[in-house]
């Protein structure tokens, strides 16, 4: 299976990735994603990769009030 959907929502600051992948983990355990290998520290977004509709929506919705 391939990371088909993807989703993009600002995220400012230094260790995007390892501050998502600790709330994914937390929040999301049972949705597979897929991260780019590096985000510059000037970059405000983040984008995500997912493989299914489903989980993308599950992503947007459990995104809306997260803080990390």
């Amino acid at each position: 299976m391939s990371f088909r959907y993807s989703h993009t929502f600002p995220l400012r600051g230094p260790n995007k990735l390892p501050r998502f992948k600790q709330w994914a983990a937390e929040a999301l355990p049972d949705v597979a994603f897929s991260l780019p290998p590096q985000v510059p520290s000037k970059s405000t977004a983040l984008t995500v990769r997912i493989k299914s509709v489903e989980d993308r929506n599950a992503l947007i919705a459990k995104l809306e009030g997260a803080d990390f």
